[in-house]
Order: structure tokens, then sequence, then C-alpha cells
């Protein structure tokens, strides 16, 4: 910066006064410029200084961001997982069609906790906890105000619990240790509607529900109507152990997992397309059981005309110009869509959030006679 000075009278002698004060002289002109000079030229240093602060700690919380959750990192081996490979012969997947509705306002049921191994992928094996032998568990369904006695026995080498969402009960009383060769009877009465989750509640809880202690309840809307079709994806990750074995704990709460499925398996309704037909009434029932990742649940080449989120509607059930893209859910979050497909063909469901659906949360509708699309 280049100052220009202005010329100033001669200095005088500054008056001597009467001998008890100093007389004060006023500043000049130049000497009043110069001080506004270097202050302005301090205020735009401090101001360059503080932009500077202001981007370095951007940039450092920018790099914090970019490490997996920025607290406890693993390294991620690679996946063992080829998300197009085919299954062996023989593919059963699991029957997606939602269970009846059953008579009765009493449910008395029976579960057992297997740990068991079971093949997620195609050629991929991995140890996984469970619910009576699946994963996820069994899907129960029942009405508002019907009760549920559920006794629950831990066939495991440890010790397990049980967590229904659908009920409202002391977590004390109902969600206690279960420890190998016991058993507990949880009980509880469905006061409100909605698809639940239900899942392992003993810490780690993460750890529990990504080896596979999750399900679902539903409990029917009063007056829910009938459709010609009914199904139920249950979204997860999936986290591979070392040799099949369990899975590192460090990996799990970096969210570095490995698939993300419907139903337990990668990919396995694109394998073994879900057939319909033109004009069919078709409702889906979708739960994230994460145990940590969001569903954005959406089916390619329609709109869904009904939508029903925790408990209550956000679309329709009363015909209307309106439509939704997707149905988005937390972990732990569910509901249904609604949507009627016209026209023969393939029709993609997956989780918009595409990383995902490129790793496993893919399946396919076969809507009439039309050939299958190769959808990867």
């Amino acid at each position: 910066m280049t100052v220009t000075q202005t010329p100033t009278e001669p200095s005088t002698p500054a008056p001597v006064g009467d001998g008890r004060r100093p007389v004060r002289r006023e500043k000049s002109l130049a000497e009043r410029t110069d001080v506004r000079v270097w202050t302005v030229a301090m205020s735009v240093v401090g101001f360059a200084a503080l932009l500077a602060a202001i981007a370095a700690l951007a940039t450092a919380q920018d790099a914090k961001s970019a490490s997996p959750k920025g607290a406890v990192t693993a390294a991620a081996p690679a996946s063992s997982i080829d998300f197009n490979a085919t299954p062996a012969a023989g593919f059963q997947p699991r029957d997606p069609i939602a269970p009846v509705t059953p008579t009765g306002t009493v449910h008395n049921i029976t579960m057992h906790i297997v740990e068991k191994v079971m093949t997620v992928a195609p050629g991929v094996k991995q140890k996984m906890w469970t619910f009576d032998g699946t994963v996820p568990g069994p899907v129960y369904r029942g009405k508002v105000g019907d009760t549920f006695n559920i006794t629950i026995l831990n066939d495991g080498s440890i010790t397990h619990s049980l967590d229904f969402h659908a009920g409202m009960v002391s977590p004390s009383t109902a969600m206690v240790p279960i420890d190998p060769g016991k058993s507990h009877v949880y009980t509880f009465t469905a006061n409100h509607a909605g698809i639940f989750m239900y899942h392992c509640g003993t810490a780690p809880v993460l750890m529990h529900i990504a080896m596979g202690m999750y399900g679902a309840v539903i409990i029917d809307p009063p007056d829910l109507p009938k459709v010609d079709r009914e199904y139920v994806m249950l979204q997860s990750e999936l986290y591979e152990g070392p040799h099949g074995d369990v899975p590192d704990m460090a990996r799990m709460t970096a969210e570095q997992y490995d698939a993300v499925m419907f139903n337990g398996y990668a990919n396995q309704y694109k394998f073994a397309p879900i057939k319909i037909q033109p004009d069919d009434r078709v409702r889906v029932w979708v739960l994230d059981d994460g145990p940590s990742q969001s569903s954005s649940f959406h089916v390619i080449g329609t709109i869904f005309d009904t939508v029903y989120k925790e408990g209550a509607y956000l679309l329709g059930p009363t015909p209307g110009v309106g439509g939704s893209q997707s149905l988005d859910l937390m972990p732990a979050q569910g509901g249904f869509v609604e949507f009627t497909p016209t026209e023969a063909g393939s029709y993609p469901f997956v989780t918009h959030k595409f990383n995902d659906a490129s790793q496993g949360a893919l399946g396919l509708f076969q809507v009439g006679d039309a050939a299958p699309m190769n959808h990867s």
C-alpha cells in the first residue's frame, strides 16, 4: 500500500503554559491521516487473518468428515460378494408374501434363538444369530388390541434377549437377558397400528442386529382394504466376518458394511423376480431394520398412490391426483406403499440410496409375460 503524505505548516514550539500543566498540542493533518491509514491497514490484516483461520477450520472439518464417522475406524477388507454372480442351482428365495391377518385376539407364539451358518449372497456364507433359524426372523401379524404372548427359548451359546417395538412394556421386566438353555415369556398388547421392528436387545445391540437378530410384526390399521398382492420387504446391512465368523465390532461402528439386503439375501429378487399381473393392486410393507443405514424404497416405472408411514397415511387411501416416488425410512421405521402397474414389463425395486442399491438392495417385480430385463 502507498501512502501519499500531505505537506504541513512548519511546526511551532509548544507553549510553555503557566507551569502547572503542559499545554496540549493539536495533531497535524498529516499525523491524523497516518493514524487513520494505520488503523485501516491493521483492520484489513486482521480480517484477512480471520478469514484464513475460518478456511483452515473448515478444511480440517471436511477432512475429519471424510473419514468414516470420524471416530472408530477399521481396515475394510475386500468384500467376498460378487453382486453380478448368480445363486447355485436350486436357489429358493425367501417368500416375500405378507402373512394373512390371523383370527382371534390372543396370539401364543414360540420362538427359538438359533446360531447358524447361512448363505447370504451367491457363494458367500456367514455365521448368523437368528430367530427361528431365519434372517430376518418370522413376520407376525395382528390387529389393534390383540395380545401377543411370545415364549422365547435360547438355543444358542451366548446370552440374548428380545425387544418388540409394537408393545409398551417395561424394559426391566420384559427385555431381560436370556442365558443359553433358558427361556422367557414376553407379553404385550398392540395398541398402535403399523409395521414394527423386533430385535435382540443385548449389548452391544449393534452387533446382535447386524448378526441377523431382527424381524417384524404388522399391526393392521383399522379398515385396511384388501389388495390383490401383499408383500413384506425388510432392509438391513450385512457385515462379513473373517472366514464367515463374527464381524469386527470396529467395522460395524464405522458402518463399513459389505451389502444391503432385502429379506436377508443380497439381490435375491433380482435372481427370483416377484411375479404379478397388470392392473393388480399391490401393497408392499417396508421396514428398515438397519442397524444403521436409511432406506428410500422406490419401484422404478410406477408411482405410489397410497403411502402409510409410522402409523399415519401420508397419501391416500382416497383417490386423488397426488403421487409419491419413494417411502423414506430411518432405521426402525416402517410403513407401506400401494401401486397398480398397468403395463407388462420388468419393474426394479430398490432403495434410492443408489450406492446401497448397487450393493445388493435390488429386486424385480415381473409384471405379466414380458421377458425379464437384466438389471445389474
